[in-house]
């Protein structure tokens, strides 16, 4: 029986023209974080968290959040290239559902297809030929790519 297609993102708020956005990248034993201004289009990897119980990673978010004070958050949500859901969809969904509830600001999804393929190329072009060096920073690396897709997304639909 063949897979349904994986159900459409949440529509998108509306967002001020200026403003900051962190981008998540969900893993089961890495949370890679992004930054990004709504003004310039921008995307940055930020940092990557390393605890895999929910308590240190919401304790990180919310230092993170009280520091940058963000309009909205993006989460990552995976699925695989003909669209159907991912084992990590739903995991991904719940996360972002956790951000709403705990942070009360607009959380929104983006396409996360290849985005580790991408941050590792993108490293790997950028000289960190070793996995050891770009272990550290991939999962924030997948973030910034998750968050420009968003941000490159939402500024075409505005123009």
């Amino acid at each position: 029986m063949p897979e349904a297609a994986a159900p459409e993102p949440r529509p998108v708020p509306d967002l001020p023209a200026r403003g900051t956005l962190l981008g998540f990248d969900f893993g089961l034993a890495r949370l890679g974080v992004a930054v990004g201004e709504l003004e310039t289009g921008q995307a940055s990897p930020l940092l990557t968290i390393s605890d895999e119980a929910s308590a240190p990673r919401f304790a990180a978010i919310g230092k993170l959040i009280a520091e940058w004070r963000p309009a909205g958050l993006v989460v990552g949500i995976p699925c695989h290239l003909d669209g159907t859901p991912h084992e990590m969809t739903a995991r991904c969904r719940r996360f972002a559902n956790q951000l709403r509830g705990r942070y009360g600001l607009p959380v929104m999804e983006s396409d996360e297809r290849l985005s580790s393929a991408a941050a590792e190329a993108a490293l790997e072009e950028a000289g960190q030929r070793s996995w050891r060096e770009r272990k550290p920073v991939l999962d924030a690396v997948a973030a910034q790519i998750i968050l420009q897709h968003f941000l490159d997304t939402f500024h075409h639909a505005k123009a």
